[in-house]
């Protein structure tokens, strides 16, 4: 192999070679949730020469995401992440292929969006309960392959992260808490998950009151989302390559 440093990808072709590459450009992975999570690992697949990207989410940048998410500057506050995260990947690879989706995850949307394309694999990155339950439920329903972040906030140590399947998730309020639902829907194993060992103090979380869909929010640092959402995509480009 002959190093071309005008390839944008020959790094990539060093390590997993061209075959592999063509692969990653035929998959077609849904990014559900563009937060700390959810924004880094979308850039992360682009970046890794996945092909084609389904992006959902219906929320704009505020000052408060700059301290964690990829795409949060002043000069992109009150636009819609969709728009900006779709602006940044196709200025790493031009070719990349964008559906954009100002949508909120409804219960009921959910089964319409999993089988809108045939997705190669399916990342959540939700933070509010319901959808993110449901996203599971259905994608598990449609055997389609998924990982979803648990918990980040209110963690510190990048070193506790663990990818498990959900069943044998451990020492996070989240995975308790959508395991319990899952149940609930017969549902007990199937979905990978990216999670913390770290215990949570109970200052870390401010209770909120009067906002929609939340009752807590819990500290962040500016590490840790970026690193869950580089787990998950690891797992996810592992096993496309497998």
């Amino acid at each position: 192999m002959i190093l071309d440093d005008n390839d944008w990808q020959s790094r990539t072709k060093i390590l997993i070679g061209e075959e592999n590459i063509k692969i990653l450009q035929n998959a077609h992975i849904l990014v559900a949730g563009l937060g700390g999570v959810g924004s880094f690992a979308a850039e992360l697949l682009a970046r890794a020469g996945i092909g084609k990207l389904t992006l959902v989410d219906s929320d704009v940048f505020n000052p408060s995401n700059r301290n964690r998410q990829i795409a949060a500057f002043i000069s992109t506050e009150a636009k819609y992440k969709t728009d900006v995260v779709e602006n940044r990947l196709k200025d790493i690879n031009p070719n990349i292929q964008i559906i954009n989706k100002k949508v909120y995850l409804k219960d009921d949307d959910i089964p319409t969006i999993l089988q809108e394309y045939p997705y190669t694999y399916v990342l959540d990155a939700i933070d509010t309960l319901s959808p993110k339950v449901f996203l599971i439920y259905y994608a598990i329903k449609f055997k389609l392959p998924i990982i979803s972040s648990m918990g980040s906030g209110g963690k510190f140590d990048p070193s506790k992260i663990r990818i498990t399947d959900i069943s044998d998730s451990y020492e996070c309020r989240l995975a308790y808490i959508v395991r319990k639902k899952l149940h609930r829907l017969k549902v007990y194993s199937g979905c990978k998950v990216v999670f913390s060992t770290e215990k949570v103090a109970k200052e870390k979380v401010l209770p909120l009151d009067n906002v929609p869909n939340k009752k807590s929010v819990v500290g962040t640092i500016s590490y840790m989302p970026p690193i869950f959402g580089a787990f998950a995509v690891s797992e996810i480009i592992r096993d496309i390559l497998k």
